[in-house]
C-alpha cells in the first residue's frame, strides 16, 4: 500500500493498513504532518480532556502507525503513472515507489490574503476555519473575511460564540446562494461591510494578538478601522491535486471525485481521503475517518482481486 500524505487521513490509513498486513509506505510530502502541524492548540480531537498541541497530535499518530508497522519516506512526489498496476510514484530526487493500491491523502490548503500583516497573527487571531477556532473568542468582537458561501456560513456559525460579528467584502454584493443570504441578513448579531478590502491586521495586547483591522474602500480608497479579536479568512481551499489532474477524475473545484459512501475514486486501486476529497467538513476527526475507509477500502479491493487472480488461474 502506498500512501501519499501525513496528515490525520494518511497516518489513519497507514494504522489500518499496517494492521492488515498491507505494508504500507507513507510518503510524507512537503508538510509532514498535515494542517495540524500549524495549528497550536486543539480542543475537539476526541479523547483529550485537556487542549493539546496540533503538532504532538500528529507526532502521536506518527508514532503510531510506525508501531503499527508503517514506513515513514521523507520525500515529495513529482511524478504518478496510475495506467496500470502495480501504481508508481516518482519523487524529486527519483527515488520510485511501487504499490498495488494508493491511497491520496494530500489535503487542501485554505486561501489566506498574502498580506505582510498576517503571517505575524496567524494563530494569535487569525484563523482559516471557524469550527475548529471559533470557540476560543467566546464574547469578543469576529470579523469574516469573504462574500461566498463559506464566508456566510462561517459568519453564521460564529454567531454561536459571539454577538458581534462582522462581515467584510470586496463587493457590493455576495457571491453566496440567496438562502444563505436571507439568513445572514436576518441576523441581528451579524454587521456586512460592502466594498472594502484589508489593509492592514493590526496586532497588540500581551501576547500579542489580532486587535483591529485597517480596512480600505475599494471606491474612495479611505482607509477606516474597526476592533476585533478575531478574524477569520474565508476565502476558499485550494485542494493539493495539481499532481493527479489527467490521472483522476476532479470536480470543478479541482477536489477529488469518489463514489458516494466510499473512498474509491475513478481508477480502480486508487483511494482518497481527508480535505483532498472533502470540502464540507475539512476537520481533523473526519480526516481520520475516512482514512480508516480508506484502508478497510483498499484492503476489499485487494482481496477481490486476489480471488479473480486465483480464479482465472485455476
Amino acid at each position: 500500500m502506498l500512501i501519499l500524505g501525513s496528515g490525520p487521513a494518511g497516518l489513519s490509513a497507514a494504522i489500518y493498513g499496517a494492521r492488515a498486513g498491507m505494508e504500507p509506505i507513507v510518503v510524507q510530502g512537503l508538510e509532514p504532518g498535515g494542517q495540524l502541524t500549524t495549528t497550536t492548540e486543539v480542543e475537539n480531537y476526541p479523547g483529550f480532556a485537556d487542549i493539546i498541541q496540533g503538532p504532538w497530535l500528529m507526532e502521536q499518530m506518527q508514532k503510531q502507525a510506525e508501531n503499527c508497522g508503517a514506513r515513514m519516506m521523507w520525500d515529495s512526489i513529482v511524478d504518478v503513472d496510475l495506467s496500470q498496476r502495480p501504481f508508481r510514484m516518482t519523487g524529486d530526487g527519483g527515488d520510485e515507489y511501487i504499490g498495488d493500491v494508493l491511497i491520496i491523502a494530500t489535503g487542501a490548503q485554505a486561501r489566506w490574503l498574502n498580506i505582510e500583516s498576517e503571517a505575524a497573527l496567524r494563530g494569535k487571531g487569525l484563523s482559516a476555519c471557524a469550527t475548529c477556532d471559533g470557540f476560543f473568542f467566546r464574547g469578543k468582537k469576529i470579523a469574516v473575511v469573504g462574500g461566498g458561501n463559506t464566508a456566510v456560513e462561517e459568519a453564521l456559525y460564529l454567531t454561536n460564540h459571539s454577538d458581534d460579528v462582522t462581515l467584510i467584502h470586496r463587493r457590493d454584493e455576495l457571491r453566496a446562494e440567496k438562502v444563505l443570504q436571507d439568513r445572514l441578513f436576518a441576523n441581528p448579531n451579524i454587521t456586512v461591510l460592502w466594498n472594502k478590502t484589508v489593509d492592514k491586521f493590526v496586532g497588540g495586547g500581551d501576547p500579542e494578538g489580532l486587535v483591529a483591522i485597517d480596512l480600505k474602500d475599494t471606491q474612495t480608497g479611505e482607509i477606516s478601522q474597526i476592533p476585533a479579536e478575531g478574524g477569520f479568512i474565508a476565502i476558499g481551499h485550494d485542494p493539493a491535486t495539481a499532481l493527479f489532474k489527467g490521472h483522476l477524475e476532479l470536480d470543478e473545484d479541482n477536489y477529488i471525485k469518489v463514489e458516494t459512501g466510499s473512498t474509491r475514486t475513478s481508477v480502480p486501486g486508487v483511494f482518497a481521503c481527508g480535505d483532498v476529497m472533502d470540502k464540507v467538513y475539512r476537520q481533523a476527526v473526519t480526516a481520520a475517518g475516512t482514512g480508516c475507509m480508506a484502508a478497510l477500502d483498499a484492503e476489499k479491493f485487494l482481496a477481490e482481486n486476489e480471488i479473480e487472480a486465483e480464479l482465472e488461474t485455476a
